[in-house]
């Protein structure tokens, strides 16, 4: 077993840690069992942002080769089954749009197109909100708001679709409509119209807990959205009060004592619940961004350092290597399916918690620019 040192103790480097976390993800990424996935998706997502923050050419040359593995001479996708109608496969097309920018190859385009058409065919709730997949019928899940609406939104920019706009607008309100809970404000991870799931409540349809990364899913999703979504939309302000019912609703469930969220957000205290890593990293992400966008006020800059200082000495270590670690991820929770999951508080808790799950350290990333960025803005003032 190989050494760790806590980061808490004094280490020699000047490397910012979006740096270390993202050397070290390209040191131990592994192409052999590579799919078209969303997981995949972020961390390169979050690798192409260091490129933009370093100037590095060997981050933009990472992302490449590692998209090329996918993208067939045609525009093809490898791996990519478009009749599942799996919005986790949208995620990935996001980073098509980079290439094709800088290259001008039309794989890319075509790649995106393909992904696009899917959404044009993806099947939809009758209030209009998209099926999460093909086999969840019915269901919406704050998962697949990140997962989708980012690059739809991208792309009705990219391509002159204002009408994917409010497709886009659409789905994001029609989450929160269906899936908030008027006491806390939290939102609950997946909602079925149909209320047929066992997991769903049968006068709602929602799920019963409120998951830290599916509320971490959702923030990013808002924040990134807004990124493309025209100034003059006619959706941007209710979008704009979203997020901020939002960030509120999960500043009265963080942690004081650590400034982190735990993995059922509104049960910290219950036996067996823990600080999970990938959803304050998403949250640290969404908040200091939109700070950066003057979606939330200067103030919570502060809020989301001391988060992202709790991330750092709570999961970052760094083994014999000087490779850096990202612990507390928890590997993945779903809904449905088979084996059933069904959502209890005990489903949540028992799912695997790892190290250096790929939705982690992207999140980390994606918050480590962030921090970094606004520190390097304040010095400058």
């Amino acid at each position: 077993m190989r050494s760790v040192l806590k980061v808490d103790q004094p280490i020699s480097t000047d490397q910012a840690w979006s740096i270390r976390m993202a050397d070290a993800a390209m040191a131990r990424y592994s192409t052999g069992t590579a799919q078209w996935q969303y997981e995949q998706g972020l961390l390169l997502k979050s690798i192409e942002q260091v490129w933009h923050a370093t100037g590095k050419v060997k981050y933009w040359h990472f992302v490449k080769d590692a998209v090329d593995l996918f993208i067939t001479g045609d525009g093809g996708i490898r791996t990519y089954r478009a009749e599942e109608y799996n919005l986790d496969q949208i995620n990935s097309g996001k980073l098509l749009f980079p290439l094709w920018y800088a290259t001008g190859d039309e794989r890319y385009r075509i790649a995106s197109r393909r992904l696009r058409q899917q959404l044009q065919n993806q099947p939809r709730t009758r209030s209009g909100g998209f099926w999460h997949k093909q086999i969840y019928p019915f269901q919406m899940w704050l998962d697949g708001i990140y997962m989708a609406s980012p690059f739809y939104a991208e792309y009705a920019l990219l391509f002159n679709e204002p009408t994917g706009f409010d497709d886009v607008a659409h789905q994001i309100i029609l989450i929160e409509e269906r899936a908030r809970d008027p006491q806390t404000g939290l939102l609950y991870h997946a909602w079925d119209e149909s209320k047929q799931q066992r997991w769903a409540n049968p006068d709602t349809g929602c799920s019963p807990h409120f998951w830290g990364r599916a509320m971490g899913w959702y923030a990013m999703a808002l924040v990134d959205v807004l990124d493309y979504l025209p100034a003059d939309h006619s959706a941007r302000p209710a979008i704009l009060a979203i997020f901020a019912r939002l960030i509120e609703a999960l500043l009265k469930v963080q942690d004081r004592s650590t400034g982190l969220w735990y993995q059922v957000l509104d049960q910290g205290m219950r036996a067996g619940n823990y600080l999970e890593a990938s959803a304050a990293c998403m949250l640290v992400y969404a908040i200091a961004k939109a700070v950066r966008k003057a979606y939330l006020p200067i103030e919570h800059l502060a809020i989301a350092q001391r988060s992202y200082q709790g991330v750092v000495k709570r999961f970052l270590t760094i083994d014999d290597r000087g490779l850096v670690s990202l612990e507390g991820t928890c590997s993945v929770a779903g809904l449905g399916g088979d084996p059933y999951r069904d959502g209890s508080y005990a489903y949540y808790i028992h799912e695997p918690v790892v190290a250096n799950d790929y939705k982690g350290v992207g999140a980390f990333i994606l918050a480590a620019v962030e921090i970094e960025s606004a520190q390097r803005s304040r010095s400058v003032l």
